[in-house]
């Protein structure tokens, strides 16, 4: 389904793109997160802590830019698992660091996914026809 809304000054119609469900949103996080840890481990990044969290972080925010703002803990929790397998712990097992480091770094991923979905949850602007009055008729 395609919806257009009106860009202020503008005549022209911008078509707004359908967001991801939250459970559609969940499957393709898992499996861009994967892609990415595989990514990482091929360019030798995995290890540097820095470089991974920054590029969870960046799929993260591209994720939540086509999701709906329900699916950001979804994002958020499915970065959590590889980040915290694959790149804290280095042995694909879940540790845990305590409740700092882990609220942490699962609030990061969170909040960068929601932070880009909140535009889709703004109220859009109806576009209003006049009806004219047709003489005669």
């Amino acid at each position: 389904m395609r919806l257009y809304r009106a860009r202020p000054g503008r005549r022209s119609y911008r078509p707004v793109v359908d967001r991801l469900p939250a459970d559609g949103s969940a499957a393709v996080a898992l499996v861009g997160y994967a892609a990415l840890t595989v990514l990482l481990s091929l360019a030798g990044a995995q290890h540097r802590y820095g470089v991974a969290v920054g590029g969870f972080a960046a799929l993260g925010a591209c994720l939540g830019a086509v999701s709906r703002p329900a699916a950001a803990p979804l994002i958020g929790g499915a970065g959590w698992l590889f980040l915290n397998g694959f790149v804290v712990h280095r042995a694909a097992a879940l540790g845990w660091d305590g409740v700092g480091p882990e609220a942490a770094r699962l609030g990061l991923l969170a909040i960068t996914a929601l932070v880009a979905s909140l535009p889709a949850a703004l109220p859009r602007r109806r576009v209003r026809v006049q009806l004219l009055a047709v003489p005669g008729g």
